[in-house]
């Protein structure tokens, strides 16, 4: 049995809203699961995130350079060392894409969420071709998730960024190799890359909540491919482990060295 029959056999089986999304960057071959519909989605919109702020750096509608304060009420508690720091804190955007990618630090995603605005960010998500992905509101809102504000991404839109990242067309070569670069930087590193041999070249971002389990990236394999897993649902830690045995096996079928 191939890899992609085993995986799907397996996937097929979770309770609550299981999906993934695969793409071979040197065959082209892709197969998916669910891979269009939209997940509750975590940290996972970090990632359009950076790539829209590339994309207004680009054309001179923002600055690396710019300074954004985090005041000390504006500090919420899950990922990240911001919460950690004393006072105010202020950062350039550049540094809060750094955090709000290799750490995943939610105050440093929710001070660029609040110096862009949701209205902007909506716009930038379209322009990007992401139609169903969509970062409606700050992290640890309750009024407006208690209203059924969320924020949401789907794994096919998340693994078309990433492929024309690889390409280098994502807004341009150096966006799409700075982004790259950061990717490759990820310190949350338990799903796709929880079973590959230590420092093994990944390019990802993660998402976790109590109830959702998702990882997003490129496996620089022989055969570098993307992968793209989603899940919300009462089996969070039994789909983690999927996520690092699919990746194993996805990354032996595409010329790993064991």
């Amino acid at each position: 049995m191939s890899a992609k029959e085993r995986i799907l056999e397996e996937i097929r089986n979770f309770r609550g809203q299981a999906g993934m999304y695969y793409y071979n960057l040197a065959t082209s071959e892709t197969w998916g699961y669910r891979e269009k519909e939209p997940y509750l989605a975590a940290s996972i919109v970090k990632l359009p995130l950076a790539a829209a702020i590339l994309m207004w750096r680009a054309r001179g509608e923002t600055s690396f350079d710019n300074t954004v304060t985090i005041r000390e009420e504006q500090k919420i508690p899950g990922c990240g060392a911001v919460q950690h720091l004393d006072g105010d804190v202020s950062l350039t955007v550049r540094e809060l894409c750094k955090l709000m990618i290799t750490i995943s630090d939610s105050c440093a995603t929710n001070a660029l969420f609040r110096h862009y605005g949701a209205e902007m960010i909506r716009k930038g998500f379209l322009e990007l071709g992401l139609t169903g992905t969509q970062f409606n509101r700050e992290y640890w809102d309750e009024e407006k998730e208690n209203r059924g504000i969320n924020n949401y991404f789907v794994p096919e839109e998340m693994g078309m960024l990433l492929k024309k990242m690889h390409d280098r067309t994502l807004v341009d070569a150096e966006a799409s190799q700075w982004l790259e670069q950061l990717l490759r930087q990820q310190q949350i590193n338990h799903k796709i890359g929880g079973f590959l041999p230590m420092d093994f070249p990944l390019a990802h971002k993660t998402g976790d909540e109590e109830d959702k389990a998702h990882d997003v990236g490129i496996v620089y394999a022989k055969q570098p491919f993307i992968v793209c897993f989603a899940y919300v649902g009462p089996d969070m830690y039994v789909y983690e482990d999927f996520i690092r045995r699919s990746s194993r096996l996805l990354a032996e079928e595409n010329g790993m060295e064991i």
